[in-house]
């Protein structure tokens, strides 16, 4: 296997004998291979429908297939196996995209074996490909699968644009183009700006669904009663289970990046939804553990579960683990919660782990309802810079910078945060200033949208260029979304970036270069050195 994907890879390199997180080399391999039928399918779905046919669900299907191999989704080889017999299906039901096809629109995967042997050709012919083309290809491939996820999420509530799943296929079919560097630079580019619209499609899927969010304080304290622990990014899995669950005497809790789901008046309203339990993913076994009744994993991340627990995790949706219980929908969507719930009211009460009171929903809408106050305390100089501090938690030991860091910043300094990446200091008690929270949650990673309208709205207000505001990014990865967000924030001309805790490992010293050359991007230093700066005169 070969395996670079996410920010804990082996060494800085990748993944070869087994994934960090957890899958093994059969995972891996049919990953890979997932991927390579999916480019074959967008091949000939695209020149079909050039020719006024195609398959108008092929779009929907490859999104959600690219999020099943995001890092921490699906580790499953059965469920893997059916999604590529099924994209080998529809790819095959469509005409040949011409008289000479690339080999991925007409290999078949007819045996384990076959499967087996395509994997390991894949990894292969890595090694036969220029390092700095190679490099993009795969910072195209991370950024599809982000924009897989989130148009999934958007999908699932009923919001749909064609011309997203269009710029999917588009994009993995280049990947087996014979395309110059300077060609692939502008298909990475290119799926910025269409992150940036997917993140606009989720942000107006989710509010529709599920109202404005409102700056919440959520309660982290355990309450008596037996719970389900939700964790995840899906909304929806999350209310359909609160209204199953409806006087059945157990509480709900958020976990991780559901802890947003508070801000919503429509989960809200739920008075069995009573608070959030934990942090970030990367203390799920121990947090899982200690929370004694059912979990609900309704997307990434999952990590592989300890005997001690698992025989009380539920999957749903794409996530995938073999010998997990997995909670499917019907044909007609809905999902049945009741075996979970009667798992719960046979669990006692979770033990309290309180990291004290947690504030979230600071998303566009409410904070641009202040922006008086906002623009009013940079005037003043009560404000005197922003950190947009955005991104993902995980579990290599050098993420304490990220605490550090913000307890080192001056008091006069608001953190702009979406992303698990906030539980590394939204407990520390920072404050406000003047009313205005100093760590401000927009809520999930799919939520930094709200991070751009929130700055695009302040540079109008200033009569300058997003570059010229008070603003300083600081941003930390681990997966494939991030990789999106990174992509859509750089389509928007937003420059000096620090990147960390490490640099991705799929950026080759060429590719590197260029992102520092053009868009200053860098990785972290010392919370000194990257306090002197990031905030001027500090």
């Amino acid at each position: 296997m070969f395996c670079n994907q996410c920010e804990e890879t082996a060494k800085g390199f990748g993944c070869t004998v087994r994934g960090v997180c957890g899958k093994d080399e059969e995972a891996a391999g049919l990953q890979d291979v997932l991927i390579y039928t999916l480019k074959g399918l967008s091949t000939r779905n695209l020149a079909a429908m050039k020719a006024g046919g195609g398959n108008p669900d092929a779009g929907k299907f490859v999104a959600g297939c690219l999020f099943a191999t995001l890092t921490n989704v699906n580790f499953d080889p059965a469920r893997l196996r059916d999604m590529i017999d099924e994209a080998a299906r529809i790819r095959d039901a469509l005409p040949p995209a011409g008289s000479t096809e690339p080999a991925a629109c007409t290999w078949a995967p007819a045996s384990p074996a076959a499967i087996a042997a395509k994997a390991q050709e894949i990894v292969a012919a890595r090694e036969a490909v220029d390092p700095d083309l190679q490099s993009l290809r795969d910072l195209l491939v991370y950024g599809l699968k982000g924009l897989g996820a989130y148009y999934h999420h958007a999908a699932i509530l009923g919001y749909e644009d064609e011309e997203i799943t269009v710029f999917m296929q588009e994009a993995l079919a280049a990947t087996l183009q014979d395309l110059s560097v300077g060609d692939m630079v502008g298909h990475v580019l290119a799926c910025g700006e269409v992150g940036v619209k997917v993140l606009a499609l989720l942000d107006t899927a989710n509010t529709t669904a599920y109202g404005t969010p409102a700056i919440t304080t959520v309660r982290t304290t355990a309450g008596a009663r037996p719970g389900i622990l939700v964790t995840g990014h899906d909304l929806k899995d999350l209310a359909d289970l609160l209204e199953q669950a409806r006087g059945a005497g157990v509480d709900v809790y958020t976990h991780g990046e559901m802890l947003p789901a508070h801000a919503y008046p429509d989960l809200r309203k739920y008075d069995h939804l009573v608070g959030n339990y934990g942090g970030s993913w990367p203390f799920q076994r121990e947090e899982f553990e200690r929370f004694n009744g059912p979990v609900l994993v309704t997307t990434n991340c999952l990590v592989p579960p300890k005997d001690s627990y698992r025989d009380r995790v539920y999957t749903t949706g794409l996530v995938g683990y073999a010998g997990l219980k997995h909670i499917d929908a019907s044909p007609d969507g809905k999902k049945d919660f009741s075996t979970l719930i009667e798992h719960a009211k046979r669990c006692k009460a979770p033990e309290d782990i309180s990291r004290g009171d947690l504030v979230t929903g600071c998303a566009h809408a409410p904070v641009l309802a202040l922006a008086d106050t906002v623009i009013d305390a940079v005037k003043t100089g009560a404000v005197k810079r922003f950190l947009v501090m955005a991104g993902c938690d995980g579990r290599y030991g050098g993420r304490d910078y990220y605490t550090r860091f913000a307890k080192a910043l001056p008091a006069d300094t608001v953190i702009l945060t979406a992303g698990c990446a906030k539980y590394r200091y939204n407990s520390l008690g920072l404050g406000d200033i003047g009313g205005i929270p100093r760590v401000l949650d927009a809520g999930q990673c799919n939520d930094c949208y709200s991070l751009v309208v929130i700055a695009k709205a302040l540079a109008e207000a200033f009569g300058v260029g997003i570059n010229d505001l008070p603003v300083s990014y600081n941003i930390a990865w681990y997966e494939q979304k991030a990789v999106l967000v990174l992509l859509s924030l750089l389509s928007l001309g937003v420059k000096d970036i620090t990147l960390g805790p490490r640099l991705p490992g799929f950026v080759s010293p060429g590719i590197l270069k260029v992102l520092v050359e053009n868009f200053g991007i860098r990785g972290i230093a010392t919370v000194e050195e990257d306090l002197a700066r990031m905030v001027p005169g500090n």
